[in-house]
């Protein structure tokens, strides 16, 4: 067997990479990271076989799988199982090198082998050729009974469904994807966890494996809705073609290359002004903390300002805390001295906030420099529940990032949250389109989606960093806050909310790493680590 080749996370566009190679999806690396869709890979794959041999692209993602197992999977034997299609004959081909380099292997086949596409039929005699050892299981051979694993296996590898899966897995591959669940052992997935929609995420049921190795390129639904659960670390395999391909990508992944450029640069003369003055608005009674949260988050990021505006009467005079912050009722807030405002944590949507949005809403529109706007919680409940507020925001100029969870999508959109859920790009475009805003469609894989252009097109990211740590309160009002303070320093929207979220789930990456959560883990535990993580992206983006 060929030495497996890794390449490093940085590449160039463009580039043919040896046909044995892959490369981690690095979730801070310095380039661009594009992620494809089933229809664009499909092209790809169509052109590639068009000018190849026939079976040279099985024999290339095959090759591929058989290296980075060898790499990865503990010692010891592998059972690989392969399902009716072309993800199975990967599978079979990859068996084969790991047999031929002296690796305990074997293959249970989860279709009759007759039935098999040509490609994979001709995986399937070559590894019964080389000798490895194979098990045909059909439905019809099982009885509804699955065979058990045998005991001294140390790693499943899932290639029974590739990228093609059009409806969610049931009957007999679903109770495979739940064999494999029982098993208790780790799990190596080709191209796609079994039973994950590559371009949603959606996956139930579905296989979950520890580390997934995606074919040709990345695809959203590896990290975004189920897709982190289910695919682990991800590795991506070229296998000798350009990459990335040649057909426009439908979103890419949100690491630092996406907006390192437009980071707010230090400079020794500088002084609090230089990087603006930020309002945080809300803290009705008994929700004063959200605004606080906040706050103190912006304070951490950099913002030179951070004042808060509180509905609650009477307002606290101090935070004892960050006794930097200025606390004030709402309405001695000077609005035209805000760079930006952050509207919404803990507003409520009784009818004195109702009147105060309305009130921020006229006053920013009216200031001579108009501060930028992050619509967080009960300003996005106000937005969706008033037609007057809705129709005042879209009529207005203020640059607006809008950070909705799944529900407050849905209230947005006039959608459901299965609706939202089903297809979290989609959801975020129409969104992007319906509200002329930056969106943050929050959750596992957090959707960022800029306003149309010119054209009517909607740029999209797809946010690797974070745990199930931030499933907690006030890690929202957290995230709001930092947006805020990147635009109160002069960041573009977009760039800011990039950021932002970048830096939010990789604090508490940070954090887990280092003993403290996911359980248990605090929104203000993520100041100390974001604001490090900050500054490492400001010495060097590629250094994080």
């Amino acid at each position: 067997m060929q030495t497996p080749t890794q390449i490093p996370s940085t590449h160039a566009p463009a580039t043919v990479l040896a046909a044995d190679a892959w490369l981690p999806l690095d979730t801070a690396s310095a380039s661009e990271i594009p992620l494809y869709g089933v229809a664009a890979i499909r092209q790809v794959e169509a052109t590639a076989m068009a000018s190849l041999p026939a079976f040279e692209l099985m024999t290339r993602a095959g090759n591929t799988a058989a290296a980075w197992l060898a790499h990865h999977a503990p010692a010891g034997p592998l059972l690989l199982l392969a399902g009716p299609g072309n993800n199975g004959g990967d599978a079979l081909v990859a068996a084969t090198r790991l047999h031929q380099a002296g690796r305990q292997v074997q293959v249970w086949l989860t279709a009759e082998p007759d039935r098999l596409p040509a490609d994979a039929g001709r995986a399937w005699l070559e590894a019964r050729a080389a000798g490895v050892t194979l098990r045909a299981l059909p439905e019809t051979a099982c009885h509804g009974t699955l065979p058990a694993i045998p005991g001294d296996t140390r790693a499943l590898v899932d290639g029974l469904l590739g990228i093609g899966l059009n409806r969610a897995a049931d009957g007999f591959m679903a109770q495979w994807i739940a064999h494999l669940a029982d098993s208790g052992l780790p799990v190596f997935a080709l191209d796609i966890p079994s039973g994950l929609f590559a371009d949603t995420g959606a996956g139930a049921p579905a296989v979950r494996a520890c580390r997934t190795l995606t074919f040709i390129a990345a695809k959203p639904g590896l990290l975004t809705l189920d897709g982190r659960d289910c695919a682990g670390e991800v590795d991506i395999a070229p296998l000798g073609l350009p990459y990335p391909p040649a057909q426009p990508a439908c979103a890419t992944v949100n690491v630092p290359a996406s907006f390192a450029r437009a980071l707010p640069a230090r400079r020794h003369a500088t002084n609090k002004g230089t990087f603006g003055s930020l309002a945080v608005i809300g803290g009705g009674i008994g929700m004063t903390g959200a605004p606080l949260l906040g706050a103190r988050a912006a304070l951490h990021l950099g913002a030179g300002r951070v004042h808060i505006g509180f509905l609650a009467q009477p307002a606290p005079l101090l935070d004892p805390v960050q006794p930097e912050l200025m606390l004030h009722p709402i309405a001695e807030i000077a609005l035209s001295a805000m760079s930006a405002l952050v509207v919404g944590p803990g507003m409520g949507t009784g009818t004195a906030a109702r009147e105060q949005f309305t009130q921020l809403l006229h006053g920013s529109a009216c200031a001579a420099e108009l501060p930028a706007l992050v619509l967080d919680a009960d300003a996005l409940n106000l937005l969706a529940s008033d037609a007057a507020l809705a129709a005042m925001l879209e009529g207005s100029p203020l640059v607006r990032v809008m950070t909705p969870h799944p529900l407050e999508a849905a209230r947005l959109a006039g959608l459901g949250v299965t609706e939202i859920q089903r297809d979290r790009l989609a959801a975020a475009r129409l969104l992007a389109t319906q509200w002329r805003a930056v969106i943050v469609l929050k959750g596992s894989g957090t959707v960022i989606a800029a306003p149309p252009d010119a054209r009517g097109n909607v740029a999209l990211s797809v946010n690797p960093t974070g745990n199930a740590g931030l499933a907690t309160a006030g890690t929202g009002d957290v995230l709001a806050g930092m947006i805020g303070a990147l635009l109160a320093q002069g960041m573009p929207a977009l760039q800011a909310a990039q950021t932002a979220v970048w830096l939010h789930g990789r604090a508490a990456d940070h954090l887990v790493a280092h003993g403290t959560g996911p359980a248990g883990l605090t929104a203000s535990e993520l100041y100390t680590p974001m604001r490090s993580l900050f500054n490492a992206l400001l010495r060097d983006p590629r250094g994080t």
